[in-house]
């Protein structure tokens, strides 16, 4: 899973590579500022993903303790997550020049950005029914511990984007419409991969596809109320990330390119670390359905050890790397200075953000999505929007000391929910 994760982030650093080592910072910022539209969106409806890999995850379990696998049941909730992904997709393909607009008009770009921005997001949001599809059956196979699939799947989604972004960047001059198309046929890809995998690890998809798919509302009430505590979730973490992005782009384009460089190695954390967290729903929900405590704090403890280990390693690593790194990812003297200026936010986040990122593949394998999302609400209007507004006079520092808050306040609220989750499953046991 961590291989698989951290090929995303890589080929965003890429994007931000190639872009960056253009003449202007113009297109840089504008993919910035589309990809962190694409992320409200796609993050937004990562709820398919989790929530398919909850239920899997714990219907394994289930089926395992029981030594009955079902395989018609792992059929079927594929196939229900799947076409609700593909609904939702159509949806997006069909609105999106309202949603790009009143995106745009919020953020409040340059002119220049925002033309190729607005570009940009058009063509991403073509792939919006690919994407989606093929999110919910990378989550069934994380749910059923078979992580070869993902692997497979991502790299080579990546592998394709990046060799399709040095054609259209380099080759075709597309600049930042080029990055655009690239993702989309790699997307495409990506989903063609999956959907065969899915075809070859359940034979009887298309030939019982109709009675998988089913009518009857009962069989989605459990499927729609978990994802709709992660879709709230989401909502609320992405629409801090468009807010802290549209204040950068209020302070100018090289700050925005400047934080988009920074984000972008964020993401490199926040991905390696979610190779953890998604082995931690894998598990964590394998242990609830088979219920078995025990194993349950087992791996609590486990996937903790190694998520703060990582996150140390990551840390350190951008330290003693950030000679070496802020000129691989721009020439632009004003940019280049920018990010060295707030370069310690670099090395600070993911120590402050592992404790979120952790516990919340925790809390989606044991289905305590609920949780997730009202401590995410909390930290959201509790912490950052009045940390943002006590610091403003900071400027960019505030910003991040705002974003760098919230994630602790993350990490301490879910930290608290989980040791009186683990006490309250430890004296049931001893009830029992």
């Amino acid at each position: 899973m961590i291989l698989s994760n951290i090929s995303v982030p890589l080929l965003g650093l890429v994007d931000t590579a190639i872009l960056g080592h253009l003449p202007s910072p113009v297109y840089l910022s504008a993919v910035a500022l589309g990809a962190s539209l694409l992320s409200i969106v796609f993050w937004a409806m990562g709820f398919l993903r989790m929530g398919t890999t909850s239920l899997a995850a714990r219907a394994q379990g289930q089926h395992r303790a029981q030594k009955q696998p079902d395989e018609h049941a792992m059929a079927s909730l594929l196939v229900r997550s799947g076409v609700l992904a593909l609904a939702l997709g159509l949806l997006l393909v069909m609105f999106r020049t309202p949603l790009i607009n009143t995106a745009l008009t919020w953020m409040e770009p340059s002119a220049s950005t925002e033309a190729l921005a607005r570009s940009y997001s058009h063509i991403r949001l073509l792939s919006a029914p690919f994407v989606l599809t093929t999110m919910v059956i990378l989550g069934w196979f994380i749910g059923r511990q078979n992580t070869r699939v993902p692997l497979l799947v991502m790299v080579a989604t990546n592998l394709v984007n990046v060799i399709l972004d040095m054609v259209f960047i380099w080759g075709l001059k597309l600049n930042s419409d080029g990055a655009a198309l690239a993702t989309v046929c790699a997307d495409t890809l990506g989903f063609v991969l999956a959907a065969g995998c899915a075809l070859r690890a359940s034979p009887s998809l298309i030939r019982r596809f109709t009675r998988y798919l089913s009518c009857n509302l009962d069989d989605y009430r459990e499927l729609l109320s978990i994802n709709r505590h992660l879709f709230i979730r989401t909502l609320c973490l992405l629409l801090t990330f468009a807010f802290f992005t549209a204040q950068g782009a209020q302070m100018g384009d090289d700050i925005l390119a400047a934080n988009a460089i920074i984000f972008q190695l964020l993401m490199l954390t926040s991905y390696s670390l979610d190779g953890i967290a998604h082995a931690s729903e894998a598990l964590a929900g394998d242990a609830v359905g088979a219920q078995n405590p025990q194993r349950l704090e087992a791996i609590v403890v486990t996937t903790g050890f190694w998520s703060v280990l990582i996150a140390m390693a990551m840390s350190l690593s951008f330290s003693l790397g950030q000679t070496l790194i802020i000129p691989v990812f721009t020439d632009i003297a004003a940019v280049a200075q920018i990010l060295s200026e707030f370069y310690h936010w670099v090395i600070v986040l993911p120590l402050a953000c592992v404790w979120a990122f952790w516990l919340d593949g925790i809390f989606i394998g044991t289905g305590r999505t609920k949780t997730m999302q009202n401590a995410m609400l909390g930290c959201c209007v509790l912490v950052f929007f009045p940390v943002w507004w006590a610091t403003q006079a900071l400027h960019n520092n505030g910003l991040w000391i705002a974003f760098t808050l919230f994630n602790v306040a993350r990490g301490v609220s879910l930290g608290w929910c989980t040791i009186q989750f683990l006490s309250h499953n430890r004296n049931r046991l001893s009830h029992n």
